[in-house]
């Protein structure tokens, strides 16, 4: 019999493939827990778990449906912790007379099997995955010639293009396409943040097999009750309760954030979407169905639909358009090594240890935190680039390189110089305070820019347009803070400058 291995990535636990609609056995499905992928960056631990328990499950899922499956496990004897010599070792194994894989996301793990299968004797072949509503190279193509590229244009293509919240003339429903400004509210409690409903596991045997390998890892393992989907069931019912209870609510409070909880009305769904337990379109399908049958408003629907139909769909884009390199950019020449307290939260800045210990405890913060308090901070103190990628690529468990480089080095800290966003995504401690209660009970006052007790943001926000005014000052979205700075004069601006200056020499401090 002529045997074809199907390699299956990590992020590729999508039982609808259509791969496997048929049993077949003259192919076997191989999956790998390799030291390649745990060991390219610092991984926080519950990262590790996750994909690694939803692909046990996964394997057990397709042995269950008749399909033959060969699964190197983290602590396998045999297991050579690398694709190409793991490949190749498994097909003398099975005399195999082809390999086929899946369309990898990341441009390294592309780049590698593509060089692999040009090496190979047997036949290769990439499939798609299937999984996204746009091709690797799409967003190129639309922008092809243009300037600047627009994630408003893109997205407004995308709705007209598949019909999504459009009424039959071709245009949005509610007259307008997007309702961001009507989804800044702050939380002050009511309504209560709702239940977290995603079932729990013990992982702790996995745990204990990455322990033994000596696989490094930071951030809290919660291996005994653990809440990341482990399959496509749990993931749909996830959806079933954002959709059900949580959807009503998240367009108000999407931009709030909050000492008192962590999750407020956001989806938590990312990890199954990039991990494709969930498709994206079967996602805004029901989003788009809750506001059709009066469950949920416009606003909180489009702004859901938003993130997925164009924002995700947009990064990944970007990220083909630009790679490899991406993540090399630095246009400011930032160059500070992240502050110990990045790995503890040890800092008296009431809003960066909040949302710092969040993420270690729970491997996940939600987008404004991981944007407007720590990317925030970063940028402005003047933290590298490429320290602040591979710190969000390692703690996030939703964090796969096509998505999370150009929100990091784009969106987060405008190392690429306007590529992704159109201004720096930065605030005073004016913005923190308005959209959460991070300030309140805080070390630092929220209102003082200078003195041992002013938050730093203030200075630092300041100090950041100032020394970058060259490459900002032209930019049209920043007209405003330039004018203020010209009304503040040379003095009050030199002494916000040594105020940041000695921040940033001292960031151990804060």
């Amino acid at each position: 019999m002529a045997i074809t291995l199907r390699l299956i990535l990590g992020d590729q636990i999508n039982p609808r493939h259509s791969w496997f609609q048929e049993q077949r056995n003259d192919v076997i499905y191989v999956l790998m827990e390799v030291r390649q992928e745990t060991d390219y960056v610092l991984h926080h631990a519950q990262k590790i778990i996750a994909i690694f328990a939803a692909m046990r499950d996964f394997a057990r899922q397709l042995r269950n449906a008749g399909h033959r499956v060969d699964y190197l496990e983290i602590g396998d004897p045999a297991n050579q912790h690398c694709f190409q010599t793991n490949l190749d070792t498994l097909i003398a194994r099975h005399g195999a007379v082809a390999l086929e894989y899946q369309e990898p996301d990341e441009w390294r793990l592309d780049s590698q099997l593509a060089a692999y299968a040009k090496g190979l004797s047997i036949t290769c072949r990439m499939a798609d995955s299937e999984h996204f509503y746009t091709g690797r190279d799409e967003v190129a193509r639309q922008f092809a010639g243009q300037k600047r590229w627009l994630m408003e244009s893109f997205y407004r293509a995308m709705r007209t293009r598949h019909r999504i919240l459009m009424n039959d003339e071709d245009k949005p429903h509610g007259g307008q396409w997007n309702f961001d400004h009507d989804n800044r509210k702050a939380w002050s409690g009511t309504p209560p943040e709702p239940m977290d409903s995603r079932v729990r596991h013990d992982h702790s045997a996995l745990w204990r097999a990455i322990v033994i390998a000596d696989v490094k890892s930071f951030g809290q393992p919660s291996a005994g009750q653990f809440a990341w989907p482990l399959n496509r069931p749990e993931a749909l019912r996830q959806l079933d309760h954002f959709v059900e209870n949580i959807l009503p609510h998240f367009g108000d409070f999407q931009d709030a954030m909050s000492s008192r909880a962590s999750r407020l009305f956001h989806s938590l769904l990312s990890f199954a979407l990039n991990t494709k337990m969930l498709n994206p379109r079967e996602v805004v399908a029901r989003a788009e169905a809750a506001w059709h049958e009066g469950r949920a408003p416009l606003t909180a629907a489009e702004g859901f639909i938003r993130q997925i139909l164009g924002w995700r769909e947009y990064v990944r884009g970007v990220y083909w358009a630009n790679m490899p390199g991406y993540t090399g950019h630095n246009v400011f020449g930032h160059d500070l090594p992240l502050p110990t307290w990045f790995w503890d939260g040890e800092t008296r800045m009431r809003c960066l240890a909040h949302a710092i210990r969040q993420s270690l405890e729970d491997a996940h913060a939600h987008h404004i935190q991981r944007l407007m308090v720590i990317g925030n901070f970063s940028l402005l103190a003047g933290l590298h680039p490429a320290e602040v990628h591979r710190w969000y690529l390692g703690v996030y468990v939703d964090a796969f390189e096509w998505v999370e480089a150009p929100n990091t080095i784009g969106m987060s800290q405008f190392a690429d110089g306007g590529l992704l966003a159109t201004k720096p995504y930065v605030s005073s401690a004016a913005y923190i305070n308005r959209m959460s209660d991070y300030c309140k009970g805080c070390y630092y006052d929220k209102k003082l820019r200078e003195g041992d007790r002013a938050c730093p943001f203030n200075s630092l926000y300041w100090d950041f347009f100032t020394r970058n005014k060259d490459t900002l000052a032209a930019n049209p979205r920043l007209g405003m803070v330039y004018r203020q700075l010209n009304r503040m004069g040379d003095s009050a601006v030199s002494a916000l400058q040594a105020h940041a200056s000695g921040l940033r020499r001292q960031l151990e401090r804060l």
